[in-house]
C-alpha cells in the first residue's frame, strides 16, 4: 500500500471514530407535553367599525401579555430537595427443651440423661437514606406562542451566549396563567406549568466533558 493510501485511509478512519462519539441528549422544549383544549375560531374582524375585539387591548390597565407574539419574563427558581431514610430492626428469640420421663427397658438413671434443649436467636439491623439537592435560577425573556381557548399562553424563549469558542444555550417553555403575570410582564416559574428547562454547551468546553467512543466501547463490556 502506498504513502498516501495509509494517510487517505487513517484519514478516513479517524472521521469514521470521530462521528461515533456520544452526543447529548436533547430535551425537547418548543413543544410543552400537555393536553391541549379543542381551538376555538377567532371572531372574524369587523372591517367597518373602530374596535376591533381580535386586537383588544385595555387603555386603563397595566399592559400584560396576552396575544401571540407578546413578551414575558421569566424568573426561574428552582428548588428541589429530596430526602428519604429507612432503619430496620429485626429481633427474634427461641428456647425448645424436651425430656424423657419414662422408657421400656430404661432405668431412672439412664432416663435422666435423656433431654434436648436447643436456642435460637435471630437479629437484623438496617439503615439507609438517600438526599438530593438541585438549584437552577436566572432569567430569560419568552415570547408567547400560542393562545389556549381557556386563556392561558404558551410561552417559549432561548438565550444563546458566546464566550471564545463556547456557545452556552438557555431554552424555556411552559403554561402561564395571566394572573400570575406580575407588573412588567414579569413571571416566576414557580407558577408556570409544564416547565421546562434545558441548558447545554457547546464548543470546547462541552466536548472536553464528553466520553470517548473508545472509553464507552470498554465501559459497555466492563462487568463493574
Amino acid at each position: 500500500m502506498s504513502p498516501t493510501a495509509r494517510v487517505v485511509g487513517g484519514a478516513a478512519l479517524a472521521a469514521l471514530m470521530t462521528g461515533c462519539m456520544a452526543t447529548a441528549p436533547k430535551v425537547e422544549v418548543i413543544e410543552p407535553t400537555q393536553v391541549r383544549p379543542v381551538a376555538v375560531v377567532p371572531p372574524a374582524t369587523n372591517s367597518g367599525s373602530l374596535f376591533a375585539n381580535v386586537a383588544y387591548r385595555p387603555l386603563y390597565e397595566t399592559p400584560r401579555a396576552r396575544q401571540v407574539g407578546d413578551i414575558v419574563t421569566i424568573n426561574i427558581v428552582e428548588r428541589i430537595t429530596a430526602k428519604q431514610e429507612s432503619t430496620s430492626s429485626i429481633d427474634k428469640t427461641g428456647t425448645i427443651s424436651g425430656s424423657v420421663s419414662a422408657f421400656p427397658f430404661l432405668k431412672a438413671p439412664t432416663l435422666a440423661k435423656l433431654n434436648a434443649n436447643g436456642t435460637s436467636n435471630n437479629s437484623f439491623d438496617g439503615k439507609g437514606s438517600t438526599e438530593s439537592n438541585n438549584t437552577f435560577t436566572g432569567n430569560i425573556t419568552a415570547s408567547v406562542i400560542e393562545v389556549l381557548p381557556n386563556g392561558h399562553l404558551i410561552v417559549a424563549g432561548e438565550k444563546q451566549i458566546g464566550v471564545n469558542h463556547n456557545v452556552d444555550v438557555l431554552r424555556f417553555s411552559g403554561q402561564i396563567d395571566p394572573i400570575t403575570i406580575l407588573p412588567g410582564n414579569v413571571v416566576s416559574s414557580a407558577t408556570v406549568a409544564n416547565v421546562r428547562v434545558e441548558q447545554r454547551g457547546r464548543g470546547a468546553q462541552a466536548e472536553s466533558q464528553g466520553i470517548g467512543w473508545l472509553a464507552r466501547f470498554f465501559l459497555s463490556l466492563s462487568p463493574i
